[in-house]
């Protein structure tokens, strides 16, 4: 019984199981079923918003196209009107140039009518004038052959006739003219010479003074002066016995003088003086001490300046006497202008012009009498005779060229200039000391100068302009051609040189050019 319950038992699982199975696979079934049917719903909603996608864009995409058309549409129209409003323009210029060149047309068809008019008209005067100059000239050579019966000359006889005459009178006018010229020059050249001179001396005198004897001595306090003074003024006495320059003690603060004709004597002085200052050891002894080693340095000092000039100036074998004189110079002024700022200036002048001649082998003995010039002002305060004297014997006395000792006495006119050195000596001497600001003319006097020159020259009739040009040497006039001819500038330029000697004070002498000049303009069009 046990048995049979247990293999029912096995029965029913089994059958249990089998419809389980079979549940399972009927639902299985059914739930693909379920799926199938969910996923073909869901195809069909997709292919549905598909197309409505599709008919949307289908529906998009023509609106856009029609707008795309409409605006395309728009733009061709608006471009046709610009066009049409072009082609109008154009049109309209087209038909204006057209009646424009249509009426040009008229007028040139009416000026050619009326020049073919004139031209008949011309011809049929120019026929006439040469038929009436036919008759003048036939009455001409008729009254020519009448006048030379009645005078029984030939018409180049009567020429040189009167040619002659004219020059008979005009020699005689411009003899009479040149002689009395020559005696008013005579007569007034001496007193204009001695007025200028005066006249140059009274503006120059005082400042050419002070500026060349006195030198000043700053001092750091007033009780200074009673000990440069001393115990009943043996200290000033030594101090002068010492330097041969002259104290000088006045009521001016701090300040003592020390004047003298001798240059290097006051430089060595005021640096002895200077000294003594900053030393405080004022005595008799002290100074004759003090003096003693500042000449010394002095000496050494000149020495130094002349060679270093002589190297500037590539010279050599110059006696060492010279060297020192010419270092002196450093010390010497002519009119506010250092000589030896002048004399070496003077020396590269000469160079210069002498390599421009083409004498390229004299520029060393140039550049040796420019240096040499105005030697002696280095001495001429100490010795007897003017600089140019003792410069050419000092020159002569330390073997140098004969030629440069001619220069040195020819550069102011002492001898007559006999060589080309002695020529570039004098023009270079010249042109250094003539110079603006060289000498002690201020710039103010100068630039009115050449203003008073100027306005000399433009003050003659037919003057157009006039330039002073190189520092004050020349004058160039430019006249108006159709009121001065040629001849008339000969003239012109020799009474504006006859004013200039008369009205005007200057240095040298000033050259006077007068231009003319004729222009004739066209132009092609």
């Amino acid at each position: 019984m046990k048995e049979l319950t247990e293999a029912n038992l096995a029965i029913v699982v089994l059958l249990v199981g089998f419809v389980s199975g079979l549940v399972g696979y009927f639902l299985r079934i059914l739930i693909l079923k379920f799926k199938v049917t969910s996923a073909e719903k869901m195809a069909r909603q997709i292919i549905a918003d598909a197309h409505k996608e599709a008919e949307n864009e289908r529906r998009e995409g023509a609106l856009e196209a029609k707008e795309e058309l409409h605006e395309t549409r728009l733009k061709f129209e608006a471009e046709t009107r610009d066009r049409r409003h072009e082609l109008f323009t154009l049109e309209k210029r087209v038909i204006q140039r057209e009646e424009n060149l249509e009426r040009r047309v008229n007028l040139l068809e009416k000026k050619e009518t009326e020049l073919s008019k004139r031209e008949h008209f011309l011809q049929h005067k120019g026929t006439q004038l040469i038929n009436k100059e036919k008759e003048f000239n036939t009455l001409i050579d008729e009254e020519r052959q009448k006048l030379q019966k009645i005078s029984g000359l030939t018409r180049d006889e009567a020429k040189q006739m009167l040619f002659k005459k004219y020059e008979e009178e005009v020699s005689r006018d411009a003899a009479i003219m040149a002689r009395r010229i020559e005696e008013e020059a005579r007569e007034n050249a001496e007193k204009k010479a001695k007025y200028l001179i005066a006249l140059a001396t009274q503006r120059i005198a005082g400042e050419y003074v002070g500026d060349v004897t006195v030198t000043t001595v700053s001092l750091p306090n007033d009780e200074m002066k009673g000990r440069i003074i001393g115990r009943e003024g043996r200290n000033i006495r030594a101090f002068e016995a010492a330097t041969g320059i002259d104290i000088i003690i006045d009521d001016t603060p701090e300040v003592v003088t020390l004047s003298g004709y001798a240059p290097v004597r006051r430089e060595t002085a005021k640096i002895a003086l200077e000294r003594l200052i900053i030393d405080g050891r004022i005595h008799p002894a002290r100074i004759e001490e003090i003096v003693e080693k500042v000449n010394k340095e002095m000496d050494e000092t000149v020495k130094e300046i002349g060679q270093q000039t002589i190297f500037e100036l590539g010279l050599h074998n110059i006696h060492p006497e010279l060297i020192k004189l010419i270092g002196r110079l450093h010390y010497r002024t002519s009119y506010g202008q250092n000589v030896l700022g002048h004399s070496k200036e003077t020396a590269y002048l000469m160079g210069i012009m002498m390599a421009e001649l083409g004498f390229s082998n004299q520029i060393a003995i140039a550049k040796r009498a420019g240096i040499l010039h105005d030697i002696g002002k280095s001495v001429d305060q100490e010795m007897e005779g003017t600089h140019v004297s003792i410069g050419a014997d000092l020159a002569k006395k330390y073997g140098e060229n004969p030629d440069i000792v001619h220069a040195i006495k020819a550069h102011h006119g002492d001898e007559e200039p006999k060589t080309i050195l002695a020529v570039l000596c004098a023009a270079a001497d010249a042109i250094s000391g003539g110079r603006p600001g060289a000498r002690s003319e201020s710039v103010e006097h100068y630039v009115k100068r050449l203003e008073n020159l100027e306005q000399t020259a433009k003050s003659f009739k037919g003057v157009s302009n006039a330039y002073a040009i190189q520092a004050g040497r020349e004058v160039r006039v430019i006249v108006q051609p159709d009121k001065v001819d040629d001849n008339e500038s000969i003239l012109l330029a020799r009474n504006i040189t006859k004013k200039i000697q008369d009205e005007m004070d200057y240095p040298g002498q000033i050259k006077v050019t007068v231009i003319r000049e004729t222009r004739a303009i066209e132009y092609a069009k």
